[in-house]
């Protein structure tokens, strides 16, 4: 896999969200300070609430370029078959209960989790080590197995490849 395409898509994906999350707040802070805001009494609630919209999107705009600065910088070094799983490394992962096994791809990044990129062909989603699954597989080699939490009881997980 390239992760250099990798890369871009993630930043492509987040510069996207990043325009519309920015769009989003001047429309909130310009409703905010509109005169047809303006409190018609004192249980008029509006402007603030606005006001309250805003300021949330403006952070997450903010989070959002703090992430595309991290992606752009990322070293994103190959893995070999006996390396652990660290930051930059994506993960092929084997996981379900016997007979329903599903294979998905994992890059496990330092924020952004969540969010699902195309690249050759298939999906790769992001996993950060503060999540569930990625605390699992950190550190963890190519043919390892565990029995992990999720969504399902006990549900077996094998990781196949690590690049």
């Amino acid at each position: 896999m390239n992760k250099a395409v990798l890369r871009e898509e993630i930043l492509q994906q987040l510069k996207q969200e990043l325009a519309r999350q920015t769009t989003a707040a001047v429309m909130a802070r310009d409703e905010a300070i509109s005169e047809e805001s303006r409190a018609e009494s004192k249980w008029d609630t509006h402007s603030q609430e606005a006001a309250y919209l805003a300021e949330g999107q403006a952070k997450l705009a903010g989070e959002i370029r703090a992430s595309i600065e991290l992606y752009s910088g990322l070293p994103l070094p190959g893995f070999g078959p006996g390396d652990p799983v660290a930051i930059g490394a994506v993960v092929e992962l084997e996981s379900g209960p016997a007979g329903r096994l599903r294979r998905a791809r994992y890059l496990l990044g330092p924020r952004a989790g969540g969010l699902a990129v195309l690249v050759d062909g298939g999906e790769v989603l992001v996993l950060t080590p503060h999540s569930p699954l990625g605390r699992e597989v950190l550190g963890r080699r190519a043919g390892e197995v565990w029995v992990g939490g999720g969504r399902g009881l006990g549900a077996t997980q094998r990781i196949i490849a690590v690049y």
